[in-house]
Protein backbone atom coordinates (compact mmCIF):
# COMPACT_ATOMS: atom_id res chain seq x y z
CA UNK A 1 0.00 0.00 0.00
CA UNK A 2 1.70 3.08 -1.00
CA UNK A 3 1.44 5.80 2.22
CA UNK A 4 -0.45 8.74 1.52
CA UNK A 5 1.31 12.16 1.12
CA UNK A 6 1.65 15.27 2.78
CA UNK A 7 -0.04 17.14 -0.17
CA UNK A 8 -3.23 14.60 -0.07
CA UNK A 9 -3.69 14.37 4.08
CA UNK A 10 -3.27 18.30 4.50
CA UNK A 11 -6.39 17.80 1.98
CA UNK A 12 -8.56 15.65 3.58
CA UNK A 13 -7.76 17.60 7.05
CA UNK A 14 -9.02 20.97 5.11
CA UNK A 15 -12.06 18.79 4.08
CA UNK A 16 -12.72 17.62 7.40
CA UNK A 17 -12.91 21.36 9.17
CA UNK A 18 -14.96 23.09 6.06
CA UNK A 19 -18.49 23.85 7.58
CA UNK A 20 -21.16 21.98 6.28
CA UNK A 21 -22.89 22.88 3.19
CA UNK A 22 -25.39 25.26 3.89
CA UNK A 23 -29.16 24.44 3.15
CA UNK A 24 -31.38 26.06 0.73
CA UNK A 25 -32.64 28.95 2.25
CA UNK A 26 -36.12 28.89 2.62
CA UNK A 27 -38.35 30.32 0.78
CA UNK A 28 -37.27 30.33 -2.56
CA UNK A 29 -40.54 29.96 -4.89
CA UNK A 30 -44.00 30.16 -3.97
CA UNK A 31 -45.73 28.70 -0.97
CA UNK A 32 -49.23 26.89 -1.63
CA UNK A 33 -51.34 27.48 1.26
CA UNK A 34 -54.66 25.18 0.77
CA UNK A 35 -57.74 26.49 2.09
CA UNK A 36 -60.63 23.49 2.62
CA UNK A 37 -63.58 25.91 1.61
CA UNK A 38 -64.85 27.67 -1.23
CA UNK A 39 -63.29 31.68 -1.41
CA UNK A 40 -64.97 34.07 0.82
CA UNK A 41 -65.77 32.18 3.94
CA UNK A 42 -63.57 32.54 7.47
CA UNK A 43 -60.82 30.05 6.50
CA UNK A 44 -60.37 31.45 3.44
CA UNK A 45 -60.47 35.40 4.50
CA UNK A 46 -57.68 34.22 7.32
CA UNK A 47 -55.66 32.80 4.80
CA UNK A 48 -55.26 35.36 2.01
CA UNK A 49 -54.65 38.21 4.96
CA UNK A 50 -51.95 36.10 6.59
CA UNK A 51 -50.53 35.49 2.97
CA UNK A 52 -50.36 39.34 1.84
CA UNK A 53 -47.95 39.64 5.09
CA UNK A 54 -46.21 36.26 4.78
CA UNK A 55 -45.46 37.51 0.85
CA UNK A 56 -44.34 40.90 1.62
CA UNK A 57 -42.07 39.47 4.48
CA UNK A 58 -40.21 36.12 2.49
CA UNK A 59 -40.58 38.33 -0.59
CA UNK A 60 -42.22 35.15 -2.13
CA UNK A 61 -45.82 34.67 -3.59
CA UNK A 62 -48.45 33.26 -1.53
CA UNK A 63 -50.82 31.36 -3.36
CA UNK A 64 -54.43 30.10 -2.11
CA UNK A 65 -55.64 27.47 -3.02
CA UNK A 66 -59.48 26.48 -2.31
CA UNK A 67 -60.16 23.03 -2.51
CA UNK A 68 -63.36 22.89 -0.93
CA UNK A 69 -65.63 19.94 -0.47
CA UNK A 70 -66.30 16.87 2.00
CA UNK A 71 -66.04 18.28 4.63
CA UNK A 72 -62.51 19.48 4.55
CA UNK A 73 -61.37 15.92 3.26
CA UNK A 74 -60.82 16.56 -0.05
CA UNK A 75 -58.56 19.50 0.97
CA UNK A 76 -56.88 17.88 3.94
CA UNK A 77 -56.25 14.46 1.76
CA UNK A 78 -53.92 16.66 -1.26
CA UNK A 79 -52.46 18.49 1.96
CA UNK A 80 -51.19 15.29 3.56
CA UNK A 81 -49.95 13.63 -0.30
CA UNK A 82 -47.91 16.91 -0.69
CA UNK A 83 -43.93 17.32 -0.88
CA UNK A 84 -43.08 17.82 2.68
CA UNK A 85 -40.95 20.50 1.54
CA UNK A 86 -42.67 23.63 3.08
CA UNK A 87 -44.63 24.46 -0.21
CA UNK A 88 -47.65 23.38 0.70
CA UNK A 89 -49.28 24.24 4.08
CA UNK A 90 -53.43 23.94 4.97
CA UNK A 91 -55.26 26.36 6.52
CA UNK A 92 -57.07 23.45 8.60
CA UNK A 93 -60.40 23.77 10.47
CA UNK A 94 -61.31 21.91 13.88
CA UNK A 95 -62.89 19.72 11.70
CA UNK A 96 -60.11 18.86 9.77
CA UNK A 97 -57.78 17.99 12.33
CA UNK A 98 -60.69 16.57 15.51
CA UNK A 99 -63.98 16.03 14.35
CA UNK A 100 -63.69 13.85 10.63
CA UNK A 101 -62.02 11.01 12.70
CA UNK A 102 -65.42 10.49 14.54
CA UNK A 103 -67.36 11.30 11.35
CA UNK A 104 -65.74 8.79 8.89
CA UNK A 105 -65.39 5.24 9.45
CA UNK A 106 -62.59 5.42 6.60
CA UNK A 107 -61.06 8.76 6.71
CA UNK A 108 -58.31 8.83 3.43
CA UNK A 109 -55.70 11.21 6.21
CA UNK A 110 -54.96 10.74 9.31
CA UNK A 111 -55.26 13.83 11.62
CA UNK A 112 -52.40 13.56 14.09
CA UNK A 113 -50.15 11.52 12.34
CA UNK A 114 -50.13 12.89 8.66
CA UNK A 115 -49.71 16.52 9.70
CA UNK A 116 -46.71 18.68 11.23
CA UNK A 117 -48.71 21.53 13.37
CA UNK A 118 -47.03 24.97 12.73
CA UNK A 119 -49.39 26.92 14.63
CA UNK A 120 -53.20 27.72 15.66
CA UNK A 121 -54.27 31.03 13.40
CA UNK A 122 -57.49 32.08 15.04
CA UNK A 123 -60.59 31.23 17.33
CA UNK A 124 -64.09 32.56 15.42
CA UNK A 125 -66.85 34.27 16.35
CA UNK A 126 -69.97 32.36 15.91
CA UNK A 127 -73.43 33.68 15.21
CA UNK A 128 -76.94 32.61 15.24
CA UNK A 129 -78.57 34.84 12.08
CA UNK A 130 -82.01 34.94 10.30
CA UNK A 131 -83.08 36.92 7.47
CA UNK A 132 -83.69 40.84 7.89
CA UNK A 133 -87.45 39.62 6.69
CA UNK A 134 -87.94 36.95 9.56
CA UNK A 135 -90.53 37.02 11.95
CA UNK A 136 -87.44 35.68 14.40
CA UNK A 137 -86.60 38.56 16.12
CA UNK A 138 -84.93 36.82 19.39
CA UNK A 139 -83.44 33.19 19.93
CA UNK A 140 -86.61 32.67 22.16
CA UNK A 141 -89.03 34.04 18.90
CA UNK A 142 -87.35 30.95 16.99
CA UNK A 143 -87.35 28.20 19.89
CA UNK A 144 -91.10 29.24 20.19
CA UNK A 145 -91.82 29.05 16.45
CA UNK A 146 -90.04 25.71 16.46
CA UNK A 147 -92.08 24.28 19.19
CA UNK A 148 -95.41 24.96 17.81
CA UNK A 149 -93.98 23.81 14.19
CA UNK A 150 -92.26 21.09 14.91
CA UNK A 151 -89.75 19.65 11.49
CA UNK A 152 -91.13 22.78 9.79
CA UNK A 153 -87.64 25.21 10.21
CA UNK A 154 -84.75 24.43 8.85
CA UNK A 155 -80.69 25.17 10.79
CA UNK A 156 -78.02 26.02 7.91
CA UNK A 157 -74.60 25.31 8.41
CA UNK A 158 -71.64 24.99 6.52
CA UNK A 159 -68.52 23.22 8.76
CA UNK A 160 -69.00 20.33 11.18
CA UNK A 161 -69.12 22.47 14.51
CA UNK A 162 -71.98 24.76 13.00
CA UNK A 163 -73.77 21.43 11.94
CA UNK A 164 -73.51 19.77 15.52
CA UNK A 165 -74.46 23.21 16.80
CA UNK A 166 -77.66 22.80 15.16
CA UNK A 167 -78.16 19.55 16.72
CA UNK A 168 -77.06 20.60 20.02
CA UNK A 169 -79.30 23.60 20.04
CA UNK A 170 -82.48 21.31 19.35
CA UNK A 171 -80.96 18.88 22.27
CA UNK A 172 -80.59 21.74 24.60
CA UNK A 173 -84.01 24.02 23.36
CA UNK A 174 -86.53 20.95 23.01
CA UNK A 175 -86.49 21.44 19.78
CA UNK A 176 -86.90 19.73 16.37
CA UNK A 177 -85.41 21.44 13.36
CA UNK A 178 -83.99 20.19 10.17
CA UNK A 179 -80.29 20.20 9.37
CA UNK A 180 -79.36 21.90 5.97
CA UNK A 181 -75.65 21.10 5.02
CA UNK A 182 -73.98 23.99 3.15
CA UNK A 183 -70.13 23.87 1.31
CA UNK A 184 -68.74 27.09 3.04
CA UNK A 185 -70.03 30.35 4.27
CA UNK A 186 -70.31 32.04 1.16
CA UNK A 187 -73.52 28.85 0.43
CA UNK A 188 -74.27 29.58 4.20
CA UNK A 189 -74.72 33.14 3.58
CA UNK A 190 -76.56 32.91 0.01
CA UNK A 191 -79.36 30.12 1.80
CA UNK A 192 -80.21 32.62 4.67
CA UNK A 193 -80.33 35.61 2.02
CA UNK A 194 -82.87 33.49 0.01
CA UNK A 195 -84.59 32.03 3.06
CA UNK A 196 -83.99 28.44 2.10
CA UNK A 197 -82.88 28.30 5.55
CA UNK A 198 -84.71 29.66 8.22
CA UNK A 199 -81.61 30.28 10.49
CA UNK A 200 -78.07 29.70 9.98
CA UNK A 201 -75.35 29.23 12.71
CA UNK A 202 -71.96 30.47 10.93
CA UNK A 203 -68.85 32.83 11.57
CA UNK A 204 -69.50 36.36 10.32
CA UNK A 205 -67.03 36.53 7.62
CA UNK A 206 -69.52 36.25 4.94
CA UNK A 207 -72.69 37.27 6.27
CA UNK A 208 -71.77 40.75 8.55
CA UNK A 209 -71.82 42.79 5.06
CA UNK A 210 -75.48 41.68 4.97
CA UNK A 211 -75.96 41.95 8.56
CA UNK A 212 -74.64 45.76 8.14
CA UNK A 213 -76.46 46.70 5.03
CA UNK A 214 -79.83 45.32 6.40
CA UNK A 215 -80.50 42.14 4.61
CA UNK A 216 -79.84 39.56 7.78
CA UNK A 217 -80.04 40.09 10.98
CA UNK A 218 -77.89 39.07 14.13
CA UNK A 219 -80.11 37.31 16.95
CA UNK A 220 -77.01 36.31 18.92
CA UNK A 221 -73.40 35.41 19.29
CA UNK A 222 -71.76 32.03 20.33
CA UNK A 223 -69.63 32.47 22.85
CA UNK A 224 -68.82 35.71 25.59
CA UNK A 225 -65.79 37.38 24.11
CA UNK A 226 -66.51 40.93 22.71
CA UNK A 227 -67.66 41.09 19.45
CA UNK A 228 -66.70 44.89 18.02
CA UNK A 229 -69.11 44.86 15.09
CA UNK A 230 -72.35 44.15 17.37
CA UNK A 231 -71.21 45.15 20.80
CA UNK A 232 -74.63 44.60 22.24
CA UNK A 233 -75.37 40.99 20.68
CA UNK A 234 -76.36 38.56 23.97
CA UNK A 235 -74.66 35.49 24.09
CA UNK A 236 -76.95 32.15 22.62
CA UNK A 237 -77.08 31.22 26.24
CA UNK A 238 -78.07 34.26 27.52
CA UNK A 239 -80.91 35.16 25.02
CA UNK A 240 -82.29 32.15 24.54
CA UNK A 241 -82.18 30.79 28.07
CA UNK A 242 -80.37 27.34 27.40
CA UNK A 243 -76.94 26.11 28.24
CA UNK A 244 -74.84 25.65 25.03
CA UNK A 245 -71.42 26.94 26.22
CA UNK A 246 -68.80 28.19 24.48
CA UNK A 247 -68.52 27.10 20.70
CA UNK A 248 -65.82 28.36 18.46
CA UNK A 249 -64.55 27.20 15.39
CA UNK A 250 -60.52 27.08 15.24
CA UNK A 251 -58.31 27.13 12.14
CA UNK A 252 -54.45 26.68 12.34
CA UNK A 253 -51.58 25.81 9.84
CA UNK A 254 -50.25 22.71 8.84
CA UNK A 255 -47.43 21.23 7.11
CA UNK A 256 -47.15 17.66 5.18
CA UNK A 257 -45.83 15.02 8.17
CA UNK A 258 -41.73 15.10 7.37
CA UNK A 259 -41.28 19.10 6.71
CA UNK A 260 -38.23 20.09 8.51
CA UNK A 261 -38.35 20.91 11.91
CA UNK A 262 -36.16 24.43 11.03
CA UNK A 263 -38.92 25.35 8.30
CA UNK A 264 -41.79 24.82 10.78
CA UNK A 265 -40.05 26.96 13.26
CA UNK A 266 -39.54 29.48 10.35
CA UNK A 267 -43.49 29.31 9.76
CA UNK A 268 -44.39 29.46 13.10
CA UNK A 269 -42.35 32.11 13.95
CA UNK A 270 -43.60 34.04 10.95
CA UNK A 271 -47.49 33.30 11.62
CA UNK A 272 -46.80 34.61 15.69
CA UNK A 273 -45.34 37.90 13.88
CA UNK A 274 -48.46 38.31 11.86
CA UNK A 275 -51.41 36.87 13.97
CA UNK A 276 -49.67 39.42 17.17
CA UNK A 277 -49.40 42.80 15.06
CA UNK A 278 -52.25 45.05 16.31
CA UNK A 279 -53.37 46.36 13.16
CA UNK A 280 -53.51 42.84 12.01
CA UNK A 281 -55.47 41.79 15.08
CA UNK A 282 -58.00 44.97 14.66
CA UNK A 283 -58.43 44.27 10.94
CA UNK A 284 -59.24 40.23 11.36
CA UNK A 285 -61.99 41.03 14.90
CA UNK A 286 -63.74 43.75 12.36
CA UNK A 287 -64.73 40.62 10.92
CA UNK A 288 -65.09 38.34 13.49
CA UNK A 289 -61.90 36.65 13.00
CA UNK A 290 -59.81 36.17 16.32
CA UNK A 291 -55.94 35.68 16.08
CA UNK A 292 -54.17 33.58 18.34
CA UNK A 293 -50.63 31.89 17.52
CA UNK A 294 -48.62 29.15 18.99
CA UNK A 295 -45.56 26.91 18.97
CA UNK A 296 -45.59 23.79 16.76
CA UNK A 297 -45.52 21.60 20.46
CA UNK A 298 -48.07 23.82 21.75
CA UNK A 299 -50.23 23.48 18.72
CA UNK A 300 -49.88 19.93 18.83
CA UNK A 301 -51.08 19.18 22.17
CA UNK A 302 -54.22 21.83 21.78
CA UNK A 303 -55.48 19.32 19.11
CA UNK A 304 -54.87 16.17 21.14
CA UNK A 305 -56.51 18.30 24.06
CA UNK A 306 -59.87 19.19 20.94
CA UNK A 307 -59.22 15.59 20.00
CA UNK A 308 -61.01 14.18 23.55
CA UNK A 309 -63.59 16.55 24.06
CA UNK A 310 -65.82 15.99 21.28
CA UNK A 311 -66.51 12.39 20.38
CA UNK A 312 -69.23 11.77 22.86
CA UNK A 313 -70.94 15.20 21.12
CA UNK A 314 -70.63 13.64 18.09
CA UNK A 315 -71.96 10.00 19.08
CA UNK A 316 -74.95 11.44 20.57
CA UNK A 317 -75.84 13.49 17.65
CA UNK A 318 -75.57 10.20 15.33
CA UNK A 319 -73.84 12.19 12.24
CA UNK A 320 -71.72 10.21 10.05
CA UNK A 321 -70.68 10.41 6.95
CA UNK A 322 -70.13 6.83 5.28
Amino acid sequence: MRPISFAALALLCALAAAPAVAQEPYPTRPIHIIVPFPAGGPSDVLTRMIGERMSADFGQAIVVDNRPGANTVIGAQLAAKAAPDGYTLLMAIDSTLVMNQYLYAKLPYDPLNDFAPISIAAENVGLLVVNADSDLKTPKDLIAKAKATPGKLNCGAGTITTKLTCILFNEKAGIETVLISYNGSAEVAQGILTRAADFVFDGPSAELPLIQSGHLRALAKLDARPFSAAPDLPTLDAAAGINLGDLTVWNGLVAPHGTPPAILDKLAAEAAKILNDPDFKAKAEAVGLYPASSTPTEFAAFIRIQAARWPEIVRKSGMHFD
